[in-house]
């Protein structure tokens, strides 16, 4: 029997790529079915999405949401979505194509290898980062740096945000004790399988900033992360089921 395969990607105002994105995803050899979280965009995402499905109905999958509620919990309601229907393996990847979906097939290869978790790394050879200024490249490694250095998990990249995830990782996370909602949700959910014991591996990617639509990213998802990060040290974590 085929593993399945689910790719969860959450959206606000991604009219001008989410078409092309869903299009391209199941082009690819493997076969991937989506699922869009959607946080009541304004400009009509939702709607595109519905179109599809026509073309889709078995492998296009969509929820709504009232508004914009945080990356975070959008990724949390497709996990628990990805449990609920029992999928093998469980994508994350951003709507605006910096994250490459040809790299869907190489991180779901690493997992079949022996990850339990396969992380889509900008830093683990070298800085693999196009058409970002140099502050947000300098930013963005530092704060992994600091990631490593006040958890001692040895990962290059924590802050990224293209992985796919074994079913038995999800299936063993206590969602409720997942606190931070932006940029830091992507560092606690490897801390808390790095914690748990799971084999993490990286897989090189190369990250390209968004050409359609706007960056939703804030000063304040930044201030989240640096604070939470350092509370991590200091939480006790367990397995949901034992």
């Amino acid at each position: 029997m085929a593993d399945k395969k689910l790719v969860i990607i959450p959206t606000y105002n991604e009219k001008e790529n989410i078409g092309a994105i869903i299009e391209k995803v199941f082009s690819l050899d493997e076969n991937f079915e989506i699922l869009i979280i959607d946080d009541g965009s304004p400009d009509g995402t939702a709607n595109i999405v519905k179109e599809l499905q026509k073309n889709y109905p078995d492998s296009l999958h969509l929820l709504e949401r009232s508004g914009k509620l945080g990356l975070g919990t959008a990724y949390i309601t497709g996990f628990k979505y990805a449990i609920e229907h029992k999928y093998d393996y469980i994508f994350e990847m951003d709507a605006d194509f910096s994250h490459n979906p040809d790299d869907l097939v190489h991180l779901y290869e690493a997992c079949c290898a022996g990850a339990d978790i396969a992380v889509g790394s900008r830093y683990i050879s070298g800085v693999n980062v196009v058409n970002w200024p140099m502050s947000r490249v300098i930013l963005s490694y530092y704060a992994s740096s600091y990631v490593r250095l006040v958890t001692r998990m040895k990962i290059k990249d924590a802050t990224a945000g293209f992985k796919c995830y074994t079913f038995k990782v999800l299936n063993a996370i206590n969602f409720d004790r997942i606190k931070m909602k932006g940029y830091g949700f992507q560092i606690e959910m490897k801390y808390t399988a790095w914690k748990l014991g799971f084999k993490i591996v990286e897989v090189p990617i190369i990250f390209i900033d968004r050409k359609l639509g706007s960056s939703k990213m804030s000063s304040g998802i930044f201030g989240e992360a640096a604070w939470g990060v350092f509370k991590l040290r200091f939480r006790k974590i367990k397995p949901l089921k034992s």
